[in-house]
C-alpha cells in the first residue's frame, strides 16, 4: 500500500517543474494572449528547442556514470560543418556525408573515453581541452568561412517537415529520447551505468567493469551531439558559432532535470522536461517584454539554483546513518546480477564477473 502511495506521489518535490511550466502558460497565456497562445509558438518551442534537448539527453548518459562532457556543443557544431562542407564542398550524397559528420563523433568520444579511462584524466579537463582542440579542427575544414547550405528539398525537408502542425525535428528528440531512457532504465548497461554514477568503489567492486562502461557512455554522447549538429544544420543552417552557445543550457537542463520526476538522479525525461520550460519562461518574457538577453538569465539562474539543490539534496542524504557495505550497496543499486544477455545470477554462479 506504501509503494502505491509512492508511485501516486505528485508532490512537489519531483513534478515542481510541470507546476511551474503550467503557471508559465497560464501566466503569459493572460498578458500576451494574442502571440503566446498560437499554434505558431508551440511550433517555435518545440522545434527550436529540440536540438539543445538532444545534446541535453546526451550529456545526461556520462553524467549518469558521474563523469562529464564539455565537449558537446563543439563535437555538434563541427559535425554540421562536416555534414554541409561534404555535401556543397565534396558533392557528396546527403546519407553519406550524415554518416561521416556522426561518425566523427564517434571518433572524439572515443579519443575521449581513452584518455579518461586509460590515462586517468579528469573528464572535465579531457572533454574541456578537446573542445578546444575540436574548434582547431572545425577552423580547418571550414577555412573559417560559413559554409553555404545545401540546396537540396530533402536536405532542408529533413527536419523542416511539419506534422500535426510541429517541425518533425522535434519527433527525432521523442525517438532519441526513448531510446536512451530505455538504455539507461532497462537494461544491464543502464544500470552499471547508475552504478558507477552512484559509487564507482562499490561498482567496481562487484565486478562491473567501470572503466569499459565509461568509456561508452562517452562514445555515445559524442555521437548523440553529433546527430543533433546534424539537425541543427538542416533546420536553421550551418554557423560556425552555435556549438558553445549549446552547451551552458544544456548543462542547466541536465541538472535542472535531476530534480525532476526522480529527484537526485540525472534522467532523461527531466531534462527534456526542464528545457521546454525554461524555452516557455524565456518566450513568454520575450514576448511580453521585448528583452532579448533572458535566454543567458534564466539558463544561467537555472543551473546555479538546480546544482545548489542537488548539492543540498546529497549533503542531506549523506547524513543518513549508512548501514551498507561497499559490496551491499553497488548490489542495491544494480538489483540482482545480470550479464549483458540480461541473465540472473539463477542461470549462472557469478556472471556479472565477466563485464
Amino acid at each position: 500500500m506504501n509503494r502505491d502511495r509512492r508511485r501516486l506521489n505528485f508532490g512537489f518535490d519531483r513534478f515542481s517543474g510541470l507546476y511551474l511550466w503550467a503557471f508559465f502558460i497560464i501566466f503569459f497565456g493572460i498578458v500576451e494572449p494574442a502571440t503566446f497562445l498560437t499554434s505558431g509558438t508551440v511550433d517555435s518551442i518545440a522545434s527550436s528547442q529540440a536540438v539543445v534537448a538532444m545534446v541535453g539527453v546526451a550529456l545526461v548518459i556520462p553524467l549518469t556514470a558521474g563523469v562529464y562532457d564539455l565537449s558537446i556543443g563543439a563535437t555538434a557544431n563541427l559535425a554540421a560543418i562536416i555534414v554541409v562542407d561534404l555535401q556543397t564542398s565534396h558533392g557528396w550524397p546527403i546519407l553519406p556525408s550524415i554518416v561521416v559528420a556522426v561518425l566523427a563523433g564517434v571518433v572524439i568520444g572515443t579519443i575521449n573515453g581513452f584518455v579518461t579511462v586509460r590515462l586517468k584524466v579528469n573528464s572535465f579537463i579531457v572533454t574541456l581541452g578537446m573542445a578546444t582542440i575540436i574548434g582547431a579542427v572545425q577552423s580547418i575544414v571550414s577555412g573559417n568561412n560559413q559554409p553555404l547550405p545545401p540546396t537540396s528539398t530533402f536536405w532542408s525537408g529533413l527536419t523542416q517537415h511539419t506534422i500535426f502542425g510541429v517541425q518533425i525535428i522535434f519527433f527525432y528528440l521523442i525517438v532519441i529520447a526513448l531510446i536512451v531512457w530505455w538504455a539507461l532504465d532497462h537494461t544491464p548497461g543502464g544500470r552499471y551505468l547508475h552504478a558507477i554514477g552512484g559509487n564507482q568503489n562499490a561498482a567496481r567492486l562487484s565486478g562491473v567493469r567501470v572503466g569499459k562502461w565509461t568509456w561508452l557512455s562517452l562514445i555515445a554522447s559524442a555521437g548523440i551531439s553529433a546527430l543533433a549538429g546534424v539537425f541543427f544544420s538542416s533546420l536553421s543552417g550551418p554557423s560556425l558559432t552555435f556549438g558553445p552557445e549549446l552547451l551552458l543550457p544544456a548543462f542547466a537542463a541536465a541538472f535542472l532535470g535531476s530534480t525532476q520526476l526522480k529527484p537526485g538522479r540525472f534522467n532523461v525525461w527531466g531534462t527534456v522536461l526542464a528545457v521546454y520550460i525554461l524555452a516557455t519562461g524565456v518566450r513568454g518574457m520575450q514576448l511580453w517584454t521585448s528583452v532579448e538577453w533572458l535566454n543567458d538569465m534564466f539558463n544561467g539562474v537555472a543551473l546555479i539554483a538546480a546544482v545548489s539543490f542537488a548539492v543540498w539534496r546529497q549533503g542531506k542524504v549523506r547524513t543518513r546513518p549508512k548501514t551498507l557495505s561497499a559490496e551491499a550497496e553497488a548490489e542495491a543499486a544494480l538489483g540482482p546480477a545480470t550479464d549483458l544477455e540480461g541473465r540472473t545470477a539463477e542461470s549462472e554462479e557469478n556472471p556479472v564477473q565477466r563485464l
